[in-house]
């Protein structure tokens, strides 16, 4: 069940989300649990672009390439994504709960793996891939507005694992390396341990001796470059060209620059690009929106403003004579939005919308206010009689305990923008 919501660019200068309320009525919907959309931090109301940046965001900051003590955050992570992508499994989880899933009632009882599930993410391919390729490297860029609209050559850093020259990816000295006699060259050990009567478990782990490698090296005979891990680690710069017109959370990739492992194929460096906020520009697509404040005096008589592009232009908009700005009315500039991807000579449009600053008290003298009112539309007459209740106006304070406290009982008038958004040109 969900109650009715709209986006809407209105007069308020940032836009706020509903207080959660218990945890089967939170966001804009009913849902039985939020355990999932809690670890992935975001509302029950987010959307699928919304669910897909949080996923992005934690599971290159809990990856334990980067945070080998997180393991267990970053599978909770990935579960959690795994429920919430998929619209049938999220609507299972919306109505049961976990229990539903884990029930199997998605058809799909048990988690998938989560590098499985990050590979697939960031285009990796797969446990199948990563058994013939070597461990791609994913990095976070962070750009500007400024940088995707005009475009950007950044050069990073990375740290990344290359096969030893010395010992050409071997290890140790030639015929050094031995199966492991412990796991016997499989890398995995089983135990088999009792639960109770006439119940056993199996319970398989990494190989102790061989760290999973399923060979050994005599300490002796390692390498002293690499002391028998067959890569090292080395620093190399990449430069990363940022198109114009790209968006946030693009990935760009450089294919075999990843990870080397040998007898494999090295994997690949996906860089996914973060955009900072702007102070002044907003992004939806192939436009941007601003917000602009003009005096009660300029939206009744007109008026010329500039605006600064991103692009270090500076654009003169005209409001024309006798036209009326209403607070929060949209217009619009043409050509003069995003550079689309690929086509950069192709530009949305730029949205403004205007909010009106009405002056402040006792402005204006009492002896004047006749003579603007002779100026503006009649105000309305009413006739009062003596069954009606005079009443004064007070200032309202939304803080207040009683508000505060009363405050579910109110709901906000959420109007969205207007149809038909006015254009000018440049």
């Amino acid at each position: 069940m969900a109650r009715g919501g709209s986006q809407n660019w209105t007069s308020g200068e940032s836009e706020g989300r509903p207080e959660e309320q218990t945890t089967e009525d939170t966001g804009d919907k009913m849902v039985k649990e939020t355990q999932y959309y809690d670890i992935l931090g975001v509302k029950p109301s987010a959307s699928p672009e919304e669910i897909k940046k949080a996923y992005r965001k934690l599971a290159l900051k809990y990856h334990p390439d980067k945070n080998p003590d997180e393991g267990e955050k970053f599978k909770l992570i990935s579960q959690a994504y795994e429920v919430l992508s998929d619209p049938k499994k999220r609507d299972i989880y919306d109505q049961g709960g976990e229990q539903a899933i884990k029930e199997g009632g998605s058809g799909s009882p048990s988690f998938s793996s989560p590098m499985d599930i990050f590979d697939m993410f960031f285009g990796g391919g797969g446990r199948m891939a990563r058994e013939r390729r070597g461990k791609n490297v994913v990095h976070q860029l962070s750009v500007t507005l400024e940088d995707l609209y005009n475009g950007v050559t950044k050069k990073l850093a990375l740290q990344k694992n290359v096969i030893c020259e010395k010992c050409e990816g071997i290890g140790g000295k030639k015929g050094s390396v031995e199966k492991c006699p412990v796991c016997k060259g499989r890398g995995m050990q089983i135990h088999i341990q009792q639960i109770g009567p006439g119940m056993v478990q199996q319970i398989q782990t990494v190989c102790i001796e061989c760290k999973g490698q399923g060979e050994r090296i005599n300490p002796k005979d390692r390498c002293e470059s690499c002391n028998g891990a067959k890569v090292i680690r080395e620093k190399k710069i990449i430069e990363v060209h940022v198109e114009k017109g790209m968006k946030d959370g693009q990935k760009i990739l450089f294919h075999g620059e990843g990870d080397q492992e040998p007898e494999l194929e090295p994997g690949d460096v996906i860089i996914v690009l973060d955009q900072k906020d702007h102070s002044v520009f907003q992004r939806r697509g192939h436009d941007l929106i601003m917000k602009m404040k003009i005096q009660l005096s300029e939206a009744l008589c007109g008026f010329k403003k500039m605006i600064k592009t991103l692009d270090d232009r500076v654009l003169v908009i005209t409001s024309k004579s006798g036209e009326v700005i209403k607070h929060g009315d949209l217009k619009c500039v043409r050509n003069e939005g995003m550079p689309i991807y690929k086509s950069p000579l192709e530009k949305g449009i730029l949205i403004i919308q205007f909010l009106v600053i009405f002056p402040e008290k006792h402005w204006l003298p009492q002896d004047k206010l006749s003579q603007l009112e002779a100026l503006l539309p009649p105000r309305q007459k009413v006739r009062i009689t003596e069954d009606m209740d005079q009443v004064e106006l007070k200032e309202f304070n939304p803080n207040e305990q009683n508000w505060r406290q009363h405050r579910e009982a109110y709901e906000e008038d959420d109007d969205g923008p207007r149809a038909g958004v006015q254009c000018q040109t440049a």
